[in-house]
């Protein structure tokens, strides 16, 4: 993500408390990563002092894994933070080519008086705006002040005891997300859970997926997840993150689930072009994902997330068909020239083999 953007963290303290792609998912070449893939993974690695990173890229032809430091596996669940977004993004985006909802749908019609108070409007807030991060909603998980919240009406009350942002402009907020599950929950009579495992999870095969809602274990396999400290934060209460974060994954199911997104598996092509519309944040955001230029002149897609005890980058092509996913076991902001460089290491023509 690029580097302006917050990303959802939520601190030790307070989280302690038939849509096709039938197949199942090819086995890796387990040869290991190419040797510019390896550098700069293990760069990751020591430049920064996290425990251990993992690796996995597939071209279509075969895919790679790898890891630097100890204690990583290829199938192990882990928690995926903010790439949750893009699946809450692609439930909402289904709902709008269903005809069910439109994106420039008010959120005062979804849910009325929801958002009111110290400035902010729910009638001057689309879901567009939310998709966007340009409503201006004061991102929740940046109080440190308020009490920890484990529904989405109290994020959404810490919220709203802050006046908003200049609507229309972005800024990366955590309230859009809980806001856009509970539309979801409006919408269709479920949660956004229950709507992503009918929609994505069980149609693509995502067998290492799942929304832990107040479970604070991970499932098995896993391994172990530290803070910066050094901290095992393993388990923990993921509803503080909710729809913007409480995600739990693989290398393998979030390599399949974006290359079915860009590759137009998840979505028609008017909702495809959506998703990749970032006139509204100038090139910066779409609705759910994120474009990279890299060094050679392509541009990837895909978002990434940070909780505590993870962070985790997922990219592709435009075409869906390639794709890097990596993730660290512990939750530091990635350095932007090490992230570009792995990127670059799979995607770039220097880097392939």
């Amino acid at each position: 993500m690029p580097r302006l953007r917050a990303l959802l963290a939520v601190p030790l303290a307070l989280v302690l408390c038939g849509l096709g792609m039938t197949d199942p998912p090819t086995e890796p070449d387990r040869t290991g990563l190419k040797d510019p893939q390896a550098t700069a993974l293990a760069r990751l690695v020591t430049d920064t002092g996290t425990p251990a990173a993992a690796l996995l890229t597939d071209d279509g032809e075969r895919s790679r894994f790898g890891t630097a430091g100890s204690g990583l596996g290829r199938d192990d669940r882990f928690r995926a933070g903010s790439v949750t977004k893009s699946f809450v993004a692609t439930v909402v985006l289904q709902l709008a080519a269903e005809a069910r909802l439109r994106l420039d749908d008010t959120v005062e019609q979804h849910l009325p008086g929801l958002i009111r108070g110290h400035g902010n409007n729910g009638r001057h807030l689309t879901l567009r705006s939310l998709l966007s991060h340009t409503s201006g909603l004061f991102p929740y998980t940046a109080d440190g002040a308020a009490p920890v919240p484990l529904t989405p009406s109290q994020a959404v009350h810490t919220a709203l005891t802050h006046y908003p942002g200049p609507l229309g402009i972005y800024a990366y907020s955590n309230t859009n997300y809980v806001v856009l599950g509970m539309v979801v929950q409006q919408v269709t009579g479920h949660t956004y859970a229950a709507e992503a495992e009918r929609r994505i999870i069980a149609p693509l095969h995502l067998t290492g997926t799942s929304f832990p809602g107040a479970r604070t274990t991970l499932p098995s396999p896993h391994s172990r997840a530290y803070s910066p400290g050094g901290h095992d934060v393993t388990d923990l209460d993921p509803r503080p993150a909710g729809a913007a974060g409480e995600l739990i994954s693989t290398l393998a199911d979030l390599s399949r689930f974006y290359a079915a997104l860009l590759g137009g598996v998840l979505l028609p092509a008017p909702q495809r072009r959506e998703l990749l519309d970032t006139a509204a944040t100038h090139g910066v955001y779409g609705l759910g994902v994120y474009p990279e230029r890299l060094s050679c002149g392509l541009t990837v897609w895909g978002h990434n997330g940070r909780i505590s005890g993870s962070s985790v980058r997922a990219a592709v092509t435009p075409d869906g068909r390639h794709t890097t996913v990596f993730r660290i076991n512990t939750d530091i902001t990635l350095n932007p020239s090490l992230e570009l460089s792995l990127l670059d290491s799979e995607f770039c023509p220097a880097g392939r083999p």
